[in-house]
């Protein structure tokens, strides 16, 4: 199947970050994704949609470090190494899928967020006075330092997402990877989530990687989308990728109607 490239974006970058070239990564089952070739550059707000198993999370699984390619390569930072510990990993904060947070756990907001300074001090080491201003600093960057001393499992799930950017946040990223941030919260909290996400973009010159199925969310949001399917079917800015006759190459011409410049899909559930 031809894949559809539309045109990289007029909105300038610096160099790239992530390169993947020919990429495929197997589970034992088959591949996950296949034959990948594209590139992050640095300061740049990617969105990544498909249906589900589509690859979206082995993506950043991928970009973390947690699977190498079978075949082709992913470079990061100019490092090609496939060492986890590799140092170049601590500079990607990832927000995984929501937890679900034992409302009776005993764990502050300040202990879960200090949490995100273990990649980069070591997992033994004792936090010291720098760490915990830089979680101070976390939690002020996601509007939440009053709320330091609270257990995570009191608040609402809209606060908890903010904690656990923060933690992300606390590793001090150049790039920051999101699943599903939205999922499993409220429609205002989900719009309040991504506008701090927008922001600390901006504010903090991240580089972003944010994988969502809510596209009409989260198509305002980016420089670049890129359609998923186990292979990489598009990647271009939002009005050259959201186009009927390039998504229904992944979700069937019967499913996609576009309507005012939103997106509707039919049957597309999610977890």
């Amino acid at each position: 199947m031809e894949h559809v490239h539309p045109h990289h974006s007029d909105h300038q970058h610096g160099k790239p970050l992530i390169r993947f070239d020919h990429a495929t990564f197997r589970y034992p089952h088959g591949p996950a994704l296949e034959d990948i070739t594209f590139e992050i550059a640095d300061g740049e707000f990617i969105g990544v949609i498909g249906p589900n198993g589509s690859g979206k999370t082995t993506l950043l699984r991928a970009i973390l470090g947690l699977m190498p390619p079978s075949t082709g390569s992913l470079q990061i930072f100019d490092c090609a190494c496939e060492r986890l510990q590799c140092y170049h990993r601590a500079r990607i904060g990832y927000l995984p899928q929501k937890e679900l947070v034992d409302a009776s756990f005993p764990i502050t907001v300040e202990e879960t967020v200090l949490m995100g300074r273990a990649g980069v001090i070591g997992l033994f080491r004792r936090p010291g006075k720098t760490d915990r201003e830089i979680v101070r600093h976390a939690l002020e960057d996601v509007g939440m330092a009053d709320f330091h001393d609270r257990a995570l499992g009191a608040l609402s799930g809209g606060q908890q997402q903010r904690v656990f950017i923060a933690r992300a946040l606390a590793q001090h990223p150049q790039v920051l990877l999101l699943d599903e941030p939205t999922t499993g919260i409220d429609t205002p909290t989900q719009h309040t989530i991504l506008d701090l996400i927008k922001h600390l973009h901006q504010d903090l010159h991240l580089t972003v990687v944010l994988v969502s199925h809510d596209i009409n969310l989260i198509a305002p949001l980016t420089d670049r989308i890129a359609l998923l399917n186990t292979r990489l079917y598009a990647i271009g800015p939002a009005k050259e990728v959201l186009r009927k006759e390039i998504l229904a190459l992944v979700y069937g011409q019967e499913a996609v109607t576009t309507d005012a410049g939103h997106v509707l899909i039919a049957d597309h559930h999610h977890p």
